[in-house]
């Protein structure tokens, strides 16, 4: 039988991972949440189980509480730099995206579904989707394929990400705390959480490639508007249209003083907050 003692011993290959320095930790952080917000690639990547694991390894230092804080306001601006990039990504696309045929997670019906929360709930759906995982990497092409207003489509990623990443890190940082009064307890959680990590970003990768592999199949953010605006909600009718105030979504103009203003380039974009 293994002693509680030896097992710091025999976790001793998980030391480095532990005594490597918050600059491993950013490195990773930095990337994938840059990762997942900006390209599909991010669809495939752990990005809140990574947050949480980096919280936890940050509590093992000495500095820990002053570079988690840090941290968390790197990963802010990777956030946020990355949901402009994904943003202009689909501002370049146009209302023609690119799903798979038969794919998992960049398929029509996704897509779908990300334009039609979108639709119904424009600033208000930026926000939610900061904690889907697929939801947070397919929103910003969306938003921007559909036209939605550049600032207020800022705004709202801008708030999204500033909760977020503090949220998860901290969570795991404080987590740790707890962890770290179990002296031997500490190596196994770290080495199990960073394995994990590693043998996800694989299988992700592994599946992005597949994923890619799928024939393609457009997807028209114009067709996905229509079947929304005539779905019914309840006690409304059709989407978005109250019985008897004549209102039509697709009777809005640019420049509106309303909170449904600022879309522009095409008439499907004039749905979208």
């Amino acid at each position: 039988m293994v002693s509680v003692q030896a097992v710091p011993h025999a976790m001793g290959s998980f030391e480095p991972l532990i005594s490597a320095g918050p600059a491993l930790v950013w490195t990773v952080v930095l990337t994938f949440v840059f990762l997942e917000c900006a390209f599909i690639l991010g669809l495939f990547l752990p990005g809140d189980s990574m947050l949480l694991t980096a919280g936890i390894v940050m509590a093992s230092h000495a500095t820990g509480e002053t570079q988690v804080w840090l941290l968390a306001i790197g990963a802010m601006v990777a956030a946020i730099a990355g949901n402009q990039v994904g943003y202009m990504v689909g501002r370049r696309t146009g209302h023609r995206l690119i799903a798979r045929k038969n794919g998992r997670y960049i398929n029509t019906r996704n897509l779908s579904r990300v334009a039609e929360l979108l639709q119904r709930h424009g600033f208000v759906a930026v926000l939610i989707a900061r904690w889907i995982p697929w939801v947070r990497t397919l929103c910003p092409m969306v938003a921007g394929a559909a036209g939605m207003e550049h600032r207020r489509y800022t705004v709202a990623s801008t708030i999204g990400a500033i909760i977020w990443a503090p949220v998860l890190l901290l969570m795991g940082y404080y987590a740790g705390g707890f962890i770290q009064r179990i002296s031997w307890l500490m190596p196994i959680v770290i080495g199990s959480l960073v394995v994990c990590l590693i043998v996800g970003t694989v299988i992700g990768i592994r599946q992005y490639r597949q994923e890619m592999s799928q024939p393609i199949e457009d997807f028209d953010l114009d067709s996905a508007s229509a079947e929304a605006d005539t779905m019914p909600l309840p006690g409304l009718g059709r989407a978005g249209h109250h019985p008897g105030h004549g209102y039509d979504p697709r009777e809005l103009q640019t420049g509106r003083g309303d909170h449904m203003g600022g879309f522009h380039e095409h008439p499907s974009r004039q749905l979208y907050r």
